[in-house]
């Protein structure tokens, strides 16, 4: 039976992604099936857009993909840029001041290039996770003198929690803020988000939201499932991303995202 669900937006890391960053051949063959029975399949992440690129090639995606948690919308085929939503600067620079009085560990993104102040351990691990060079710079206040894409600070859980509440209070709904992943704590645009993002590709596909599936598994894809027709939690989510879903997936571990596509698109 075909499907009623014409788009479908995937998280990379910890949903698409096993814990060795790689697509299952399970995951990649109900891609595809999707693909030809003419779902529009795009990537829906926090990671960068040339971090993210290799994963759509590998896929044969030719869609815009969704970066940065939605503040750059750029085309996996030509790299024409469809929406950017920087950080306005001023912005960028209090919450730098601020975190460098603290010490944590500050990504800054500019030009879809990774900027750090010295190469440190949490540096290290960004660039072995995301696969992408880090350029330090030394003061970052220095450095940043135009609107980023988007600023991550690296830290503990705990202290990254109340930073975050700390934030969000001070800046309200000037920026947006939140955790793609325990130790890292995002700020950007206030409309960068996934789900805003999926909503302009949608508008541009002439789809509906009710005809849209999304698949996450962390804070930063909240937006994301609240705004598709059917917003899919993978297994291995925290129980606080699990009460917003629709459905509960297998985890990222035991090809999650195929089984959605089997039960969801294809009946079964």
């Amino acid at each position: 039976m075909k499907t009623t669900y014409r788009m479908l937006a995937i998280d990379l890391d910890d949903t698409l992604l096993n814990g060795k960053l790689v697509i299952s051949q399970r995951n990649k063959e109900y891609i595809q099936r999707a693909r030809e029975a003419g779902v529009q399949v795009t990537l829906a992440t926090g990671r960068m857009y040339c971090s993210a690129l290799p994963y759509a090639r590998e896929l044969g995606l030719n869609l815009p993909l969704v970066t940065y948690q939605g503040a750059l919308v750029k085309e996996a085929v030509s790299g024409e840029v469809l929406l950017h939503l920087p950080v306005p600067l001023a912005l960028a620079r209090e919450a730098v001041a601020w975190v460098k009085r603290l010490g944590y560990h500050i990504n800054v993104y500019l030009d879809d290039k990774l900027y750090v102040e010295k190469m440190t351990p949490e540096a290290e691990q960004y660039v072995k996770i995301s696969g992408i060079p880090a350029h330090p710079v030394g003061n970052m206040l220095d450095f940043l003198q135009e609107d980023p894409t988007k600023v991550l600070f690296v830290g503990g859980v705990e202290e990254l929690n109340q930073l975050e509440v700390e934030m969000k209070q001070h800046f309200g709904s000037s920026l947006h803020i939140c955790k793609s992943k325990p130790h890292f704590l995002e700020l950007s645009h206030p409309e960068a988000t996934k789900g805003h993002a999926l909503d302009n590709l949608a508008r541009l596909w002439g789809i509906n939201r009710e005809q849209v599936i999304a698949i996450g598994d962390a804070p930063n894809d909240l937006e994301m499932l609240e705004y598709a027709g059917l917003g899919v939690v993978m297994g291995n989510a925290s129980q606080e991303v699990k009460a917003k879903a629709d459905y509960i997936a297998p985890s990222n571990e035991e090809d999650g995202v195929a089984h959605v596509i089997a039960k969801f698109i294809f009946q079964e």
